[in-house]
C-alpha cells in the first residue's frame, strides 16, 4: 500500500478568526495565555500542572512546527482576525494517515472565553480534516465533568460514542479518575 500525505493548509480564517500554526516569535504570547488561564487550565489539562519558562514554551513551539512539517500534529495558535490578539490553542493530534483519523483538542484563554471562539476554530479545523484531508473519523474527548468542552462536538454535529468510566487520572486531582467522554464525526 502506497501513501501520499495531503496538502496541509498553513492557515485557516474564519468570521473572526486567523488560524495558523505557531512561529518561534509567538512563544511570548503563548506563554502570557497560559499563565493568564492556568486556574481554569489546570482543572483539564495535565500539561497546565507543569511549571515552564518561556525557553521551554520556545522549545514547545520549535517542536509543534516540526509535528506540522512531518504531518504528524497539526497545532494551529487561535488568533483575532486581526492577528494581534492570541485566543488559544487547538490541534489536530494522534494522526493515523492510513486509516486516515484523527483527534482534536482546544482551549481559549480565560479572558476569551464565552465568547464561541473554541466552537468556531473546532468547526473550521473539523471542516478542514473531514473535506480537506479527507480524514474519515474525527474525534474530540474530554473529561465528562467538562460540560462546556462537551457542549462544542454536540453543537458541531459530532456523535458521542462512548463514555469510558474510570479512564485516566482526573487533571486536577492525581489521587480520582475520570470518564472520559469520545465524540465523532465520520466520513
Amino acid at each position: 500500500m502506497t501513501f501520499s500525505m495531503p496538502t496541509i493548509s498553513g492557515e485557516l480564517r474564519t468570521a473572526r478568526l486567523w488560524l495558523r500554526p505557531p512561529r518561534v516569535e509567538d512563544a511570548e504570547a503563548l506563554q502570557a495565555a497560559i499563565e493568564a488561564s492556568l486556574p481554569e487550565l489546570k482543572r483539564w489539562m495535565p500539561w497546565a500542572h507543569q511549571p515552564s519558562t518561556l525557553a521551554q514554551r520556545r522549545e514547545y513551539v520549535a517542536a509543534s512546527l516540526a509535528r506540522f512539517q512531518e504531518g504528524t500534529e497539526l497545532t494551529y495558535l487561535i488568533w483575532a482576525s486581526d492577528g494581534e490578539t492570541l485566543l488559544g490553542n487547538s490541534s489536530l493530534h494522534h494522526l493515523n494517515w492510513l486509516v486516515p483519523k484523527g483527534e482534536m483538542g482546544y482551549w481559549v484563554a480565560t479572558p476569551h472565553t464565552g465568547q464561541g471562539y473554541a466552537q468556531e476554530a473546532a468547526q473550521a479545523l473539523t471542516s478542514m480534516a473531514l473535506d480537506t484531508l479527507g480524514l474519515r473519523r474525527l474525534e474530540i474527548r474530554c473529561d465528562a465533568r467538562n460540560e462546556r468542552s462537551a457542549r462544542i462536538p454536540r453543537q458541531l454535529g459530532y456523535v458521542q460514542d462512548a463514555l469510558f468510566r474510570n479512564d485516566a487520572v482526573a487533571a486536577d486531582n492525581p489521587l480520582q479518575l475520570r470518564d472520559t467522554l469520545v465524540f465523532s464525526r465520520v466520513q
